[in-house]
């Protein structure tokens, strides 16, 4: 999940909140919301997950799977979507009809009280500095893939620079000499 440290860095951040329309509690009083940092905001290009929660869960076939949904009020849902106005983009299915919607909001964020991640703020919420399209979640996979490459690269890189900046051995100096110890 996202990483967010240093004063600061929880406020104003352009966010995307993605909603599937079957993702509601069975008794309508919550949403699941997947907020991720919206890949363009100064504090995304670096992230190699943009999902403010994600849980590993392992569904009834064995199988794992990340689940990067939070629940949030039906009341703090509709702020969302009041703050992000038209700045939306619908999901669709294979056959092109709409499933859920992504909503572009700002807002500051903050542990989540459950113990997993982040949410956002609901009262913190304005506009976003950017306009969601049809290109904006493919835009979130390569971002998270481009820092995921660059922090692979990170990683394998001290260890070939200590090799090459490793002093040659200068062996026309013996290693040990016979020399005569002044013991007095």
């Amino acid at each position: 999940m996202a990483q967010l440290r240093g004063p600061g860095s929880m406020t104003g951040v352009n966010l995307l909140a993605k909603v599937y329309d079957n993702g509601v509690t069975k008794d309508g009083k919550f949403r699941f919301v997947d907020a991720q940092i919206d890949a363009r905001d100064q504090r995304g290009p670096a992230q190699t997950n943009l999902h403010l929660t994600s849980q590993r869960v392992t569904d009834k076939d064995g199988n794992n799977r990340y689940n990067n949904g939070a629940a949030y009020s039906t009341g703090q849902f509709e702020e969302i979507v009041k703050v992000a106005g038209p700045n939306f983009e619908p999901i669709t299915n294979k056959d092109g009809a709409e499933i859920g919607r992504i909503y572009a909001v700002k807002a500051n964020v903050m542990p989540s009280t459950k113990g997993n991640g982040l949410v956002l703020n609901t009262k913190s919420l304005e506009q976003s500095d950017f306009k969601v399209d049809g290109l904006t979640m493919d835009n979130q996979f390569s971002s998270m893939k481009q820092a995921k490459e660059a922090a692979d690269a990170t990683k394998e890189a001290p260890a070939a620079e200590t090799q090459a900046e490793a002093p040659a051995l200068n062996t026309d100096v013996p290693l040990f000499e016979d020399q005569e110890l002044g013991v007095g």
